[in-house]
Formats: C-alpha cells, sequence, structure tokens
C-alpha cells in the first residue's frame, strides 16, 4: 500500500488498513490481540494461539471475526541483491 496523502487522512470514509492496534490484547492472556471476534453480546480479543486453540467454537458462535494474523508475517520484499 502507498503512503497515504494528506487528503486520504481527513476522508473518513477510507477504510483503514488495520483495526486492530498493539494496545489491543489478547483476553485470555493479554498477548497482542489479532483477532476480533463478534458475538450477539459483545466482543472478544484473541492472540493467535488462544484464537486458534477455539477456532471451531468460534467460528459457530460468532457473527463478525476480524482477522489481522498477517501482519505477524508481513510479505518480504525481493530486491535483487547480485
Amino acid at each position: 500500500m502507498s503512503n497515504p496523502t494528506a487528503e486520504d487522512l481527513l476522508d473518513e470514509t477510507m477504510e483503514p488498513e488495520f483495526y486492530l492496534t498493539a494496545l489491543d490484547r489478547c483476553d485470555s492472556c493479554n498477548a497482542q490481540a489479532y483477532y476480533l471476534v463478534g458475538f450477539l453480546v459483545g466482543e472478544l480479543l484473541f492472540c493467535r494461539h488462544h484464537f486458534l486453540k477455539d477456532e471451531l467454537a468460534l467460528r459457530e458462535k460468532s457473527f463478525k471475526i476480524i482477522d489481522e494474523s498477517s501482519r505477524l508475517y508481513p510479505e518480504r520484499e525481493l530486491t535483487d541483491h547480485a
């Protein structure tokens, strides 16, 4: 993604690249959260470990899951080092 311009930063219609920040913590262990799971009565945050541990049950009982685990292993840019 290219760097946002000043107009982009002021444009409230743009979707954020990521919803979760480093301040969002797993509700199970307080590690950084990469998953937001929405239920009818609220939301829970999970680190990758705890989300994967209970993934099947979470998918059955939730109506929304925001998965930002791709931030753990971002694609590396390939450059020619020759």
